[in-house]
């Protein structure tokens, strides 16, 4: 069987794209390749770190479009061109419209830095989820790493990890800790399972079958 071929798209410094090209390296994305890096925007530090690891990156620009639904449907096109099997939102700060969805049911993976449904939706990104966490007073956060649906971070959980939240946490602080101990941990073992063929979803659960001998 041959790998599947995944695109990441970034938006900015591209640590989760690090994460995955570091598992790639280690053998921990069995069934995978990075195939593409995709920015949404040019000069995104993300590409230097795709370049280094001898992936192409490109650049389709949120800039260049007149609404988010345009831009949507030339990154449409442009994976398709790519003949990519899977997209992984990797910090990536567009909203997608429903095209991208549709081109890829239950083939496009997201990390959102808490337990959904806690502190996530719309307006909930970056360091605003740390700050709500904290301001509720919740002992454990974490990542979670789930298909995207049309409903934003509303997509079956495909994998969650739980992190303590410390006493004299600052959003930064606990951002840092989720990020390794969490998001880098969870994404690449996601893609792995996708790639090879053990994630089955069925309405809101997704199943994880057993490694075939």
């Amino acid at each position: 069987m041959s790998a599947k071929r995944i695109a990441v798209l970034v938006s900015g410094g591209g640590t989760n794209l690090q994460a995955l090209i570091d598992a790639q390296r280690r053998g921990d994305t069995a069934g995978g390749e990075i195939a593409a890096v995709i920015a949404s925007k040019p000069g995104a530090y993300a590409l230097e770190r795709a370049a280094r690891a001898g992936i192409p990156g490109y650049v389709v620009a949120r800039r260049d479009y007149p609404d988010s639904r345009a831009m949507t449907v030339a990154l449409v096109d442009k994976l398709k061109e790519l003949d990519i099997d899977l997209v992984v939102l990797a910090g990536f700060m567009v909203i997608l419209t429903e095209e991208m969805v549709r081109a890829y049911p239950n083939a496009i993976l997201n990390v959102h830095p808490a337990l959904i449904p806690s502190f996530c939706g719309e307006g909930y990104y970056g360091l605003h989820v740390h700050e709500k966490a904290l301001e509720y007073g919740v002992k454990l956060s974490g990542a979670t790493v789930h298909f995207v649906s049309e409903a934003c971070d509303g997509g079956p959980i495909v994998l969650q990890k739980a992190v303590e939240v410390e006493v004299d946490d600052t959003p930064e602080t606990l951002q840092r800790r989720i990020m390794e101990q969490a998001e880098w941990v969870i994404l690449p073992r996601a893609v792995s399972l996708f790639c090879q063929g053990r994630l089955q979803v069925e309405g809101r659960t997704v199943r994880i079958l057993k490694q075939s001998d």
